[in-house]
């Protein structure tokens, strides 16, 4: 990968970390955004890569600071999106526990949070040759797959980014937008019985991105490249 310009949102710990870390090791000039920025290993990233890392806080479920963030941006032009920020939506959450808050809070982050992020970097996108939005779902959004129930927040929520995902690459279609399942890693969220770490598993998604077409976008695939039924 050239030297290019990428966003990641929740990139203060898991996946998101690993996906800044592995980008700046491309030599990719990288905005890693959280709402909480406080993190050592962030830290130690921009001391090792301080012409290629700039730290911005970013709340991807509050429209003020999206919108406070594209305008503190200095960069001519977008590559990359990486939206990954994201909430599981309380615990297991079956019918009778499932919160209207959990809920609303879920989709909030999870579905909007990414439609928010892209409608205002859309100009940088649009500014970039090859422009990418890779959005980081899960399998647990697939209404096909879903043979367990539950965890009504975090699914729904999911499978709500996999649409947006469909109608954006539709609308937009110079720029390849796909939604991207990590696998189940270990994580903050995906506890330490997890089968696959973070640098492996965003390793497999950067090649994945990587060599995209534009006949791709719109498409679900998981982290081992498959396509993924929606």
């Amino acid at each position: 990968m050239d030297r290019k310009m990428a966003i990641v949102s929740g990139a203060s710990r898991g996946i998101g970390l690993e996906f800044t870390r592995q980008l700046l090791q491309k030599e990719c000039f990288v905005v890693a955004t959280a709402r909480n920025l406080a993190n050592d290993e962030l830290k130690n990233l921009t001391q090792e890569f301080p012409d290629q890392l700039q730290l911005e806080v970013l709340d991807v479920g509050d429209d003020r600071s999206t919108e406070s963030f594209t305008k503190k941006l200095k960069i001519s032009h977008l590559d990359l999106l990486i939206s990954n920020a994201g909430i599981i939506g309380g615990e297991n959450t079956n019918l009778k526990n499932a919160s209207s808050k959990d809920l609303l809070e879920s989709f909030n982050i999870n579905s909007i949070g990414p439609l928010r992020l892209a409608r205002n970097l859309l100009p940088l996108l649009e500014k970039a040759s090859h422009p990418i939005v890779a959005n980081i779902t899960s399998l647990m959004g697939s209404i096909a797959d879903n043979k367990s129930g539950g965890y009504y927040a975090y699914r729904m929520s999911k499978a709500a980014l996999n649409m947006f995902n469909k109608s954006f690459s539709i609308d937009f279609p110079k720029i390849t937008s796909v939604v991207l399942h990590p696998g189940w890693v270990k994580t903050d969220m995906g506890g330490p019985n997890a089968h696959i770490t973070s640098e492996r598993s965003v390793s497999r998604m950067l090649s994945i991105i990587e060599n995209l077409k534009s006949k791709d976008s719109g498409k679900f695939f998981s982290f081992d490249g498959r396509e993924l039924p929606w």
